[in-house]
């Protein structure tokens, strides 16, 4: 299935980095976000990759067009050659195409500007910036058994620390809860789609608000939730708990270091 990734926006949150980087760009550990979202996908056997781009695109073509392997790759330096011999490679199957989707496009409408590179099969799509170690085949696999045009996976908000508060009568508070014990889901950013999803869209729409509210009129959404390991990049916090998780060694959302040696 094909992969698309929205890798335009301007990740305002992040702006001490993101003046510099695309949000996608900010490192976790050698690599981007955006190379653990993609190898997270090539771990389920899904390398052909859509990038709709926007904002700073001339730093994520640079940094494909000159990708070092080495940064991630065990390898042997021989002799006074310096020739290298990579031991492992990542990206060497992968299939990227680079689409130009927009500078202040949202992200229903970088959909529909690749509508002509997707074709007639389900693919997966994703915002880029966010990490699980879902077992996305499961996932595929109920979705293509089911009518949906549309899945998402749907996430608590464990990630987050903030107070749900219900109001009573006269505005007296009735009851809070932390958002980490409540029966609260939110969009986790991981979605399956069939192409009729282009039908669902209309011009200068936003993905989630109109397109989505139609979908579930037609009884075509499905929500898919998961309970398991699931981490967005929003905040500079964010950003340094992601990369506390890579200094273990075995950061969760990197499922492919289970099938390789060593």
């Amino acid at each position: 299935m094909k992969v698309v990734l929205f890798c335009g926006g301007q990740g305002l949150r992040l702006r001490d980095h993101s003046e510099l980087l695309p949000k996608p760009m900010v490192t976790v550990g050698y690599r981007p976000i955006l190379w653990h979202v993609m190898r997270y996908y090539a771990h389920f056997g899904h390398k052909d990759f859509i990038l709709c781009l926007g904002y700073k695109a001339d730093a994520i073509k640079d940094y494909f067009l000159h990708y070092e392997e080495t940064l991630s790759n065990d390898f042997v330096l021989s002799g006074e050659s310096g020739a290298v011999e990579l031991l492992r490679r990542d990206i060497a199957d992968w299939r990227i195409t680079f689409v130009d989707t927009g500078l202040n496009a949202n992200v229903g409408q970088r959909l529909r500007a690749v509508r002509g590179y997707v074709g007639d099969e389900p693919f997966l799509a994703n915002y880029g910036d966010v990490l699980t170690d879902a077992p996305l085949d499961e996932r595929v696999e109920r979705f293509l058994a089911a009518d949906a045009v549309a899945s998402f996976m749907c996430v608590r908000p464990t990630s987050y620390s903030f107070h749900l508060v219900r109001l009573g009568g006269s505005n007296l508070v009735a009851r809070i809860d932390d958002v980490g014990t409540s029966d609260l889901w939110i969009n986790g950013g991981y979605f399956i789609f069939r192409p009729e999803i282009f039908d669902f869209i209309g011009p200068g729409e936003e993905l989630i608000q109109e397109p989505f509210t139609r979908l579930i009129a037609a009884g075509q959404l499905q929500g898919d939730p998961y309970e398991g390991y699931w981490a967005p990049m929003d905040t500079l916090k964010d950003v340094q708990a992601l990369q506390s998780a890579f200094d273990t060694g075995r950061p969760p959302w990197a499922v492919w270091q289970a099938a390789e040696p060593g």
